[in-house]
């Protein structure tokens, strides 16, 4: 029998936020992972502190974001990858109204710490932009796909990587301890993401699920150093490629692309740029949304060792660390839950 004081559900961005808050406690866990959530490796893991829809805070913007990048650069070195590339995001405006709109936004103290008041002018032939850009401060993308891949190669040369489904009917709970086959831990903490509606433990939660697909273009002449919202994200990789994100769709649950939100996707990169482009690659992948946008944190009603640890939407890259040290705060330390992130509103 192998003890442990966690076992983890999940290795995406969630769960590998609360393995990084295990591993600086010195305590030990195990992770099982069966990689059936694509959201993490298929996002573009943007950093962006605005809704730039409506011109609004993302929240608790300031504090993830101050909390979430020395995270992130801890990670580079430990995985000896580069994880965090800090771009610009440009609104694309459509109107002198949308011009005035930004500006009137920008002045606004939630937001003048994000918002730069300069415009920026469109000096890319490449790109149609009549009206020039906004430009959102303190924003980039970290490379969800590389740190997905490459945490989960790490926990596997540390021995803490279990690479199958976890079989929840197999799952004994006490009062002070957690079994599942050959590993007993004092706790359980479940961050599968999409894969929490299957979970008999916190079904009752209203995780939503909201299907993405995804395209990588080539384009050479695009020659992109900025990151592009407007109907779409076009965000810069390497080798003249462009992640171009995303789609929302509700009623389909799985991870398989269509030819719909290609053409889609295609259509909408089309208005935007008008070089020519080659869509090599499509993707999907279900984010863990809930329906008031706010994550999944906390015990078991009734099993004081079973927690959860979900529902970070489309914005996982700057919401994990800080849930992340929510919960290990919360089950260590028994200081209380951010109550917006809290299950007990439910």
């Amino acid at each position: 029998m192998k003890q442990v004081d966690y076992i983890i559900v999940g290795c995406g961005l969630a769960g590998i936020a609360f393995c990084e808050q295990l591993r600086a406690a010195n305590k030990d866990f195990v992770v099982f992972n069966d990689a059936s959530q694509q959201s993490s490796r298929a996002a573009a893991g943007l950093y962006n502190p605005v809704i730039l829809k409506r011109f609004t805070k993302v929240w608790n913007a300031k504090s993830q974001l101050e909390l979430a990048l020395p995270k992130y650069r801890a990670l580079e070195k430990l995985l000896n990858v580069q994880l965090d590339y800090q771009l610009p995001v440009y609104r694309k405006f459509a109107s002198v109204k949308e011009q005035n709109e930004w500006f009137i936004a920008s002045d606004k103290p939630v937001l003048s710490d994000f918002l730069s008041t300069n415009l920026v002018e469109n000096t890319n032939e490449s790109i149609n932009a009549n009206f020039g850009f906004g430009e959102v401060l303190h924003s980039g993308r970290i490379n969800t796909k590389q740190l997905v891949q490459s945490y989960n190669d790490y926990l596997f040369n540390e021995e803490k990587l279990v690479s199958e489904t976890f079989q929840y009917e197999l799952l004994t709970i006490a009062s002070d301890s957690i079994q599942y086959k050959d590993v007993k831990a004092k706790y359980i903490v479940f961050a599968e993401g999409s894969g929490l509606l299957k979970n008999p433990f916190f079904k009752h939660l209203p995780l939503q699920g909201l299907k993405g697909e995804m395209l990588t273009i080539k384009a050479p002449d695009l020659k992109m150093d900025f990151i592009i919202k407007s109907s779409v994200f076009i965000v810069p990789l390497d080798n003249d490629l462009y992640w171009i994100g995303a789609t929302y769709e509700r009623e389909d649950k799985t991870n398989q692309v269509t030819a719909k939100a290609k053409n889609e996707l295609v259509d909408k990169v089309k208005q935007i740029v008008n070089c020519d482009f080659e869509v090599v690659n499509q993707v999907a992948g279900i984010r863990p949304t809930t329906i008031d946008r706010r994550p999944f944190v906390g015990k078991h009603p009734e099993f004081n060792n079973v927690f959860v640890l979900n529902g970070l939407g489309t914005r996982g890259v700057m919401i994990s660390p800080y849930v992340a040290e929510q919960l290990f705060n919360c089950i260590e330390l028994e200081s209380p839950l951010d109550p917006e992130i809290d299950i007990n509103r439910f």
